[in-house]
């Protein structure tokens, strides 16, 4: 199993996801490699005894060490850079040699991924005629960062981050079983690479569309144009890669599949596979609260869109001056000053008595019960599981219509536009002034939840395709060098 910023070093929906989907299948063998941050994150879910490794990919850990490669060699690297740069950055370059940008983006990466595994790549990225090599392409009078005028500072700024992004290529790639990738991007790689050099079935399950998130993500940041369009390119061309690679596609949603669709997937190659709880473990909540209080649950972070719901909050109390938000759930390392914008904004709105960041709770159940309405307000989603929890548990919702919200709630609950507070907070009033409709659409959400998404349904699904792929795994086409630290493994990874 490929992860990224998730299982098991950190909270949140797709981690549980991810212990639900090992635990349910004692009988298979896990093996987690895991996209960090710098490779000291604690494990913060125990995992069973079926997990028989957890192997952390730091991207930012200590800089890895290794000498750039010289003479012959260091000509052939700057040669695979060049085409890799010119497929993220002039997509039509290639194509008076009979090669897309797709195909140069492949051959280039898997290049680089052999300068990575013999612990050239970090060096030979940040030697001097690399940076040069990069200023080059930029500076194609043709091209849109030609005319940005990209600096040494950018140059720099790029290859650090690049440079980064790329460490997963270091690991060593599993040679059996299959490879599943939960999420799109970094987390991809090691399966992309286990799949070019010894044929390993690659799954891909997105939960959100990471591609997109990159965009949202670059869009609001301080980064100059040239540096945006290397790493969108590197983004953009990895997630078609990764489509194109991979044996079978489960989105949890169709909002994902439209996305990977577009992004080049084979319609015959995506399955549908939707996230589900056990309405065991989330029954109907029980009484609500005396005090009207909307309540939200998930990590503190931009994509999440706290801004929006807090200025919808403070119009929801100019009608009912007594309501409360409590907003559950922990704040990523780094996230701190997201935070803290938040608070500001409640104390400005004058709403910061009213609104309160009770961090992480130990039982998720409590956060559901803790509102007479559930709210969700993100920018980006895939299949959120705060939302079905929140509907097994009975509790009337308002969401935003992004990802695989729409099909989640059906009837059983309101939807609003992304970033309107206005449209969230008339949503939210209309519930919290008619407790029978509240009460008639928490019955609802939870029906369609046993009816529909239930975990048992799920893992049952993943079973039947690991079984499938297992068995129709293609090693007839291993890749042209070998790798000089692979260990052979089993299981799924």
């Amino acid at each position: 199993m490929l992860t990224e910023g998730t299982y098991p070093h950190s909270h949140g929906g797709v981690s549980v996801w991810c212990d639900q989907l090992v635990n349910g299948m004692p009988d298979v063998d896990f093996q987690i490699l895991a996209i960090t941050s710098d490779g000291r994150e604690p494990l913060t879910w125990r995992t069973p005894a079926h997990v028989s490794k957890v192997v952390s990919i730091p991207t930012w850990g200590p800089t890895p060490t290794g000498r750039a490669p010289r003479g012959r060699r260091l000509r052939g690297f700057l040669d695979t850079y060049e085409m890799f740069l010119l497929a993220l950055l002039d997509p039509g370059s290639g194509s008076l040699f009979g090669t897309g940008a797709l195909e140069r983006f492949a051959e280039g990466l898997y290049g680089l991924a052999a300068r990575a595994r013999y612990g050239e790549l970090t060096a030979a990225l940040r030697h001097e005629e690399a940076l040069r090599t990069l200023a080059a392409v930029w500076n194609r009078p043709h091209l849109p960062t030609h005319a940005a005028r990209p600096t040494m500072h950018d140059a720099l700024t790029a290859t650090d981050l690049l440079e980064h992004a790329l460490r997963p290529l270091a690991a060593d790639p599993p040679r059996h079983g299959i490879t599943h990738a939960v999420s799109g991007g970094l987390a991809a790689l090691p399966g992309l690479l286990a799949r070019h050099l010894y044929g390993t079935p690659l799954l891909l399950t997105e939960h959100g569309v990471y591609l997109r998130e990159r965009y949202l993500g670059y869009g609001a940041g301080g980064y100059r144009w040239p540096v945006k369009a290397l790493l969108l390119g590197f983004f953009r061309l990895l997630a078609q890669e990764t489509y194109a690679r991979a044996a079978l596609v489960t989105p949890g949603s169709h909002y994902n599949r439209r996305w990977e669709e577009r992004g080049g997937t084979a319609p015959d190659k995506i399955r549908t596979v939707y996230n589900g709880v056990d309405p065991g473990a989330f029954p109907p909540a029980g009484p609500e609260p005396v005090v009207p209080t909307l309540a939200w649950a998930g990590r503190v972070d931009p994509i999440k869109d706290l801004e929006t719901l807090i200025r919808a909050f403070a119009l929801v109390r100019r009608e009912m001056p007594q309501v409360r938000l409590r907003l559950f759930g922990g704040t990523p390392a780094g996230g701190e000053a997201y935070r803290e914008r938040c608070q500001a904004l409640a104390g400005e709105l004058g709403t910061g008595d009213a609104v309160v960041f009770e961090g992480r709770v130990e039982d998720i159940r409590d956060a559901y019960a803790a509102g007479n309405v559930v709210m969700l307000s993100s920018i980006s989603e895939g299949f959120p599981f705060t939302l079905i929890e929140a509907m097994s548990c009975g509790r009337a919702t308002v969401s935003t219509d992004v990802g695989g919200v729409r099909e989640a709630v059906g009837d059983a609950g309101l939807v609003v536009p992304p970033r309107e507070p206005e449209a969230m907070a008339r949503a939210a009033l209309e519930l919290l002034r008619d407790p029978a409709r509240r009460a008639l659409m928490g019955e609802a959400a939870r029906l369609r939840v046993i009816e529909q998404f239930t975990l048992r349904h799920t893992i049952d699904s993943f079973r039947e395709i690991y079984g499938a792929l297992a068995a129709g795994a293609d090693r007839t086409h291993p890749a042209e060098y070998p790798s000089p630290r692979a260990r052979t493994a089993g299981g799924v990874r």
